[in-house]
């Protein structure tokens, strides 16, 4: 379990407690300024505070043993040199001591997953935003994580590259790995996380299974919007 315990971080989170599970995918969503990042990256070590994997403080494990069991992809990934997306996706291996064929073999999962194979000897800057996105996220990926956490991850995708993603991470978390995403499409949180946590002006307001927290009232009051759901579970539509 990853959580935080009555997490303050001034101005931007006041006493925030969340945990997050393996084997699940959990949403974390709210209006512009809610703290969403600020809770992710919070999570992923970044920020400090009061955080525990499995019992233990964050803080306390050293930079490789926290490495190789968090991966983290912030909202504006950026990269200082000019490699191919498959040396990038490399990058990924740098925490762990493993041999050459099992680096290799996790890089090549992680660009397949992404469907990158195409572009690994592509130079980062020659590639399209949403090629960027996927590039650095195969960083992450390549890391093999026991949690990964990702800011936005959808932002820059075409739809479909979107749903094959939330496909992937869904998969993830059936693999028994933990999955915590920050999105803004709230239809996606419904149809494809396990769990939600909805926070607003720094708090947490709600948090369980989607279909359950993020009714009408809740959207009307946290969002200020008159929206109603449309269409059967799996595939609902957000009429506002």
């Amino acid at each position: 379990m990853l959580a935080a315990r009555d997490l303050t971080l001034p101005g931007r989170l006041e006493g925030v407690s969340a945990a997050l599970r393996e084997g699940e995918m959990t949403a974390i969503v709210g209006p512009n300024g809610a703290g969403k990042s600020s809770l992710l990256a919070a999570l992923a070590g970044l920020e400090g505070g009061a955080v525990q994997l499995d019992g233990q403080a964050l803080a306390g494990l050293g930079p490789r043993e926290r490495a190789c069991a968090i991966g983290y992809l912030p909202q504006a990934g950026e990269v200082a040199w000019n490699v191919s997306v498959e040396t990038l996706a490399q990058f990924g291996r740098l925490p762990h001591r493993t041999g050459p064929a099992e680096d290799a073999a996790a890089v090549a999962a992680a660009l397949s997953a992404l469907g990158l194979d195409p572009l690994r000897r592509r130079p980062v800057a020659q590639l399209s935003g949403g090629e960027r996105a996927r590039a650095l996220l195969a960083r992450v990926l390549a890391g093999t994580p026991r949690w990964v956490l990702a800011d936005e991850p959808l932002a820059s995708l075409d739809l479909a590259h979107q749903q094959a993603l939330l496909r992937h991470f869904s998969a993830l978390a059936d693999e028994g790995r933990g999955v915590a995403l920050v999105l803004h499409d709230l239809a996606q949180a419904m149809n494809h996380a396990d769990r939600v946590i909805v926070l607003s002006a720094g708090r947490v307001v709600a948090e369980g299974a989607p279909a359950e927290v993020l009714d009408e009232a809740l959207i009307g009051r946290v969002w200020g919007l008159t929206a109603r759901w449309l269409g059967e579970p799996g595939a609902r539509a957000l009429a506002c």
